[in-house]
C-alpha cells in the first residue's frame, strides 16, 4: 500500500471535519496578533478564546456564523508550562514550532461526536490498530469533589471498538485542563498509541507506559470537554454551554501512519534534514552526536522562519529574544558538531518555503526578507561565537560548577543565552550557579531602568484621596486645548503627584507619542502638568507640586506650541512610513515608534542599511508630500473590518477594537489605524530631514528625524557652521573644494611624517642588527623594540631583517600605543631554519604574544601578533632568548 504523505494526512484530516459540517479556518499566526498575554500562539485554540470566555457567539466566516471550527495552526513552545526546548534533537518526538491539527464545537456537539469522531477517523480511515490505542480518561478530584468521568468511559464503549482493558483513569494533573487560574475548564481524554514491536509488546503491558515519558508509547490526540468555570473562590460552575476543544500533534501522527518511530524520519523534516546533511557533508544516521544537532536545526530553522514571516523579530527582549535564543542554539549545533563555521541557516530558508507554500504561504511570500534576517542575525553571532566557546571550555577548566559570573559575561560580551551556556555546560558534565546569573541579570535590568520615567502604579487604591465624585478621563483634547475641570482624586508619588480629572484636553503617553504638558490654573494659583499617563482607560497627570485646596473649578491649558511639534512629529512619521514602504518594499512595517516635539524615533522592519543614497530619496518624496500640503482626513468609529478594506496600516501585536480611529492623508497615499494628535494639513510639518540610520534589531531598522523648528535650527546650525567654516580658512569658495584641498594637503603631511618615522624605525633597527645576539646555536637573534610604528610598518620592518640577514637568523620587534592598550609584534626566522625543522616563525610570536595578552599567526618565516598590555612589552622581548 502506498504510503501517504504529510500533505495528504493533512488534508484528509480537514477534509474529514468539512463533511462533519466544519468551517475549516486559517492558521492564526504563530505571534499572537491580539492576545497581549501570550508571547506565542501554543494552542490551536488561542484564537477562539474570545468565544470560550463567552465574548463571541462563534466563529464569523462566510457570511454565517459557525459553531464548529477545524484547521491546522503553527504552535510555539518554549517558555512556561509549555517548554520542550530542551528535549528537542535529542528525542524524536518534541518540536519548537509544531502544527496541532484540531477540531472545535462551541456549545453545539459534546463527548458522544468527539469521541466517535476522533475513532473514526483514526482507525476507519486512517487505519491504525485499534490494539495499540491507549484512552486516559479522566479520574475524578477530592479536593474540587469532582468523580470519575464514568460517562466519558461507556462512551468509549459505546462508540468506539477500544479494548475496556486500554481505557486508563488518571487524576487532575494529566486529565483536567483549565485555561488559567479561573476561568473556562474541563476534563480530557487522551489518546495513545504503542509503537513498540509485538515482541516488546508481548513482555511489558503497553497500559504501564502510558504517561511514563516512553517515546514509543505516546500521546497523540487531545480531547478537551470544557464544561466547567472555576470561580475565583476555587469552586466549580457547569457551564450553560459546553464545548469541545481538540488538539492532535501534526508531526507525530504523521511518523505513526507512515510507520516511523521517530518524527524527523517522517517526510515532514527529511527534506530539511537532507539540506543540512548536504551542507555539512555528514549522512544523517551516521552518529548519535550529528543526528541530534541535524535534527535541532531542522526543528529550529522552522520556529525561526516562522515566527519571522509571522511579525517577530530576533532582539534583546520579549518574544525576539526568544527567537534569538532558538536560532543562536542551532548555529552552535551547526559551528560545534556539524563543522560549519559560516552563515547556513539562512540556505534552509527557500526550501522550507517551498515545502510549505500552499499551507502556510505567508513564508514563501517573504522569503527573501526572512532569509536576510535569518543570515544578519548569522553573521552577528558568528564573529564572537569562537572566543565564547574558546572562553568557556577555559572557564570550566577543571571545574564542576561554571560561576554566575561568567555565565553573565558569556551572555553580555559574546551574546550566549543562558539556556544555551547551560546547554553545554551539561555536555561538559558542569553545573551552572543559575541563581548567580540571575541576580546579575536582574542588577542590570534595575540600572536600566533606574532612569525610567513616570509610572503609575495601580497596586493599591487606598492612597488616593478623593476630592470629587463621579466619572473621570473624557478626553477633550482632539478638539480643544483648553478646557474647565475638577479634581476627581490625588495621589502622592516620590517624583509628584498623580491627579486624575472629570475630562481632560492633555494627550496621555500612547503609540509612540509622548503625553501633553502645561498648567492648571484656577486664576491664583498655577499647577504645572509635567506628563500625562493612560492606565485602564484613566488618565493620570503628574505635577510636582499642589496647592492647599484643590477644589472647585480648574482651567486646564495644553502648551500649545509643544502638542504643535509633537503633532507635526507624528504626521510626519505617518508620511515618512508611506514613503519608506514605497522605496523599500511593502514589508516595511512598523516596529517601534517615539515621537517628541523636538525629534522623531521610527523603527521598521527591513534586512539591510538603506544607502545614503535610497534615504536622500525618501527625504525628498517625503519632502514633496509636505510641499503638497494635503489635508489630514480624522475617520472616527469606524468598523475594523471597513478600514481593512481601506488598507489602513495597523501596528504589529495591537489589539483594536471593532470601531477604530483612522487616520489619512491622501487615501491612495497614507491611511493609517492611530489615536494621536495630526496636523491639519502636511504643510504645517514645514520641512522634514532625516538625522540617522541604523540598526535597532535583527531585521529591524531604525531611522531618527526631524520636522517644524527642530528642523529648521537644523539648518540654521548647519548654516552657521559653514559660514564660520568659510570665515576660518578665509574664503568665500565652494567650501567643498576648500575643504578638499585641506584633506589632501593632510594626506600629503602625513605621508611625509610616515617616511620620516620609517627613516628613524629603519635607523633604529641597524642599531639593532648591529648589537644582534649570537647564540650558542650560532644563531644570529635581532629583537627590540621600535617606537611609534605600526603594525605594517613593523611588518615591513620583519621583511627587512629576512632581506639582510637571510641565513641563520631569527628576529622578534615590537611596538606599543599605550593609550589605545595594543602591543604589535613581529616574528621572523630564516629559511635554513624552518627547513631543519628548529623553530617556526608563527609558534615563536604566538608564544611571545601570551605574555602581552594575545595572539597570533602566520607563515613559517614572518608571523604577526598582538597584544593588550603595553607594559608587558619589554618583559616579552626579555624573554625570547630563553624561549628559543
Amino acid at each position: 500500500m502506498r504510503v501517504k504523505t504529510a500533505d495528504q494526512i493533512r488534508q484528509e484530516f480537514l477534509d474529514f471535519f468539512r463533511e462533519k459540517e466544519h468551517a475549516i479556518t486559517r492558521s492564526a499566526p504563530v505571534v499572537p496578533l491580539e492576545d497581549p498575554t501570550l508571547l506565542f500562539t501554543n494552542a490551536g485554540m488561542n484564537q477562539f478564546k474570545p468565544i470560550f470566555l463567552g465574548e463571541e457567539q462563534g466563529y464569523s466566516a462566510e457570511g454565517k456564523v459557525w459553531q464548529r471550527a477545524a484547521n491546522t495552526q503553527k504552535c510555539i513552545r518554549v517558555s512556561g508550562k509549555h517548554n520542550d526546548l530542551e528535549e528537542v534533537g535529542h528525542d524524536t518526538y518534541h518540536h519548537t514550532l509544531f502544527e496541532m491539527l484540531g477540531n472545535w464545537s462551541f456549545g453545539d456537539y459534546f463527548k458522544s461526536e468527539a469521541i466517535e469522531w476522533a475513532w473514526e477517523l483514526l482507525v476507519d480511515r486512517w487505519k491504525l490498530n485499534p490494539d495499540r490505542i491507549y484512552i486516559t480518561v479522566f479520574g475524578g478530584d477530592d479536593e474540587d469533589g469532582l468523580p470519575v468521568d464514568e460517562e466519558s468511559i461507556e462512551l468509549w464503549k459505546k462508540n468506539t471498538s477500544i479494548n475496556p482493558a486500554h481505557i486508563l483513569k488518571f487524576g487532575k494533573k494529566d486529565n483536567f485542563w483549565e485555561m488559567a487560574e479561573t476561568g473556562p475548564c474541563g476534563p480530557s481524554y487522551e489518546i495513545h498509541i504503542d509503537l513498540r514491536s509485538d515482541e516488546d509488546r508481548a513482555l511489558v503491558d503497553g497500559a504501564t507506559l502510558v504517561n511514563a515519558d516512553d517515546p514509543r508509547v505516546m500521546e497523540i490526540w487531545n480531547l478537551v470537554f470544557i464544561q466547567f468555570n472555576r470561580e475565583a473562590s476555587g469552586k466549580l460552575i457547569t457551564l450553560p454551554a459546553q464545548h469541545v476543544d481538540t488538539g492532535m500533534g501534526f508531526e507525530r501522527i504523521c511518523a505513526v501512519i507512515q510507520g516511523k518511530t521517530s518524527n524527523y524520519d517522517s517526510d515532514v523534516f527529511t527534506p530539511i534534514i537532507n539540506n543540512i546533511s548536504k551542507l555539512a557533508g555528514i549522512s544523517y544516521g551516521s552518529a548519535d552526536e550529528t543526528d541530534i544537532a541535524m535534527r535541532v536545526i531542522a526543528d529550529h530553522i522552522r520556529a525561526v522562519s516562522f515566527s519571522e514571516a509571522d511579525g517577530a523579530s530576533p532582539s534583546n527582549d520579549g518574544r525576539g529574544y526568544v527567537i534569538r535564543r532558538i536560532l543562536r542554539r542551532a548555529v552552535r549545533y551547526g559551528w560545534d558538531k556539524l563543522n560549519l563555521k559560516q552563515p547556513f541557516m539562512h540556505k534552509l530558508v527557500p526550501s522550507l518555503a517551498d515545502r510549505f507554500a500552499d499551507v502556510f504561504p505567508e513564508l514563501k511570500q517573504q522569503e527573501k526578507f526572512v532569509s536576510n534576517i535569518i543570515r544578519a542575525e548569522e553573521e552577528a553571532f558568528l564573529r564572537t561565537l569562537g572566543q565564547g566557546i574558546h572562553l568557556f571550555e577555559t572557564m570550566i577548566s577543571g571545574k564542576k560548577i561554571l560561576s554566575g559570573e561568567d555565565a553573565f559575561k558569556l551572555h553580555d560580551t559574546y551574546g550566549f543565552p543562558i539556556d544555551l551556556t547551560s546547554l553545554m555546560a551539561r555536555e561538559k558534565g558542569v553545573s551552572v550557579d543559575l541563581k548567580g546569573f540571575d541576580t546579575l541579570m536582574k542588577e542590570q535590568k534595575d540600572r536600566a531602568r533606574a532612569a525610567g520615567k513616570f509610572t503609575v502604579d495601580m497596586s493599591s487604591r487606598e492612597d488616593w484621596l478623593v476630592i470629587s465624585e463621579g466619572d473621570d478621563s473624557e478626553f477633550v483634547g482632539y478638539d480643544q486645548l483648553e478646557a474647565q475641570v475638577q479634581f476627581r482624586q490625588v495621589r502622592k508619588e516620590k517624583k509628584g503627584y498623580i491627579i486624575t480629572l472629570d475630562k481632560t484636553p492633555f494627550y496621555a503617553e500612547s503609540g509612540g507619542q509622548v503625553g501633553d504638558s502645561g498648567i492648571l490654573t484656577n486664576g491664583d494659583v498655577h499647577i504645572q502638568i509635567t506628563d500625562v499617563k493612560k492606565v485602564q482607560g484613566h488618565f493620570y497627570h503628574l505635577a510636582d507640586k499642589l496647592p492647599e485646596s484643590i477644589e472647585g473649578t480648574w482651567h486646564a491649558i495644553v502648551d500649545k506650541e509643544r502638542r504643535s511639534e509633537i503633532q507635526k512629529h507624528h504626521s510626519a512619521t505617518h508620511i515618512m512610513h508611506a514613503a519608506l514602504r514605497r522605496r523599500l518594499g511593502t514589508h516595511v512595517a512598523q516596529k517601534g515608534s517615539l515621537v517628541e516635539p523636538t525629534r522623531l524615533r521610527f523603527d521598521f522592519s527591513h534586512y539591510e542599511a538603506i544607502s545614503p543614497q535610497v534615504l536622500n530619496t525618501v527625504e525628498a518624496e517625503i519632502n514633496a508630500k509636505i510641499q503638497e500640503n494635503i489635508s489630514g482626513e480624522i475617520l472616527t468609529d469606524v468598523a475594523i473590518d471597513n478600514a481593512r478594506e481601506m488598507g489602513a496600516m495597523m501596528l504589529f501585536g495591537e489589539k483594536y477594537g471593532e470601531k477604530v480611529r483612522v487616520v489619512v492623508f491622501d487615501k491612495s497615499y497614507s491611511v493609517e489605524l492611530c489615536g494621536g494628535t495630526h496636523v491639519k494639513a502636511t504643510g504645517e510639518i514645514g520641512y522634514f530631514r532625516f538625522l540617522s540610520e541604523s540598526s535597532a534589531a535583527s531585521g529591524v531598522r531604525r531611522v531618527e528625524a526631524v520636522v517644524g523648528q527642530s528642523a529648521d535650527e537644523l539648518l540654521r546650525r548647519e548654516k552657521s557652521t559653514i559660514e564660520a567654516f568659510n570665515s576660518i580658512v578665509g574664503t568665500s569658495k565652494d567650501s567643498l573644494t576648500v575643504l578638499e584641498q585641506i584633506i589632501a594637503e593632510k594626506k600629503q603631511l602625513e605621508k611625509e611624517v610616515e617616511k620620516l618615522r620609517t627613516k628613524q624605525a629603519m635607523s633604529i633597527l641597524d642599531s639593532l642588527i648591529s648589537h644582534a645576539k649570537k647564540l650558542e646555536s650560532g644563531i644570529t637573534l635581532v629583537r627590540g623594540e621600535i617606537p611609534d610604528v605600526n603594525a605594517d610598518t613593523l611588518k615591513q620592518l620583519g621583511y627587512e631583517v629576512l632581506k639582510r640577514l637571510p641565513e641563520s637568523s631569527i628576529s622578534v620587534l615590537g611596538s606599543r600605543e599605550t593609550q589605545a592598550s595594543k602591543v604589535y609584534l613581529v616574528a621572523t626566522v630564516s629559511e635554513n631554519l624552518v627547513k631543519s625543522n628548529q623553530i617556526k616563525a608563527g609558534a615563536l610570536v604566538g608564544s611571545v604574544a601570551k605574555l602581552v595578552g594575545g595572539g597570533g599567526g602566520g607563515q613559517p618565516t614572518l608571523a604577526t601578533a598582538g597584544g593588550r598590555f603595553p607594559d608587558k612589552l619589554p618583559e616579552a622581548l626579555d624573554a625570547v632568548p630563553g624561549m628559543l
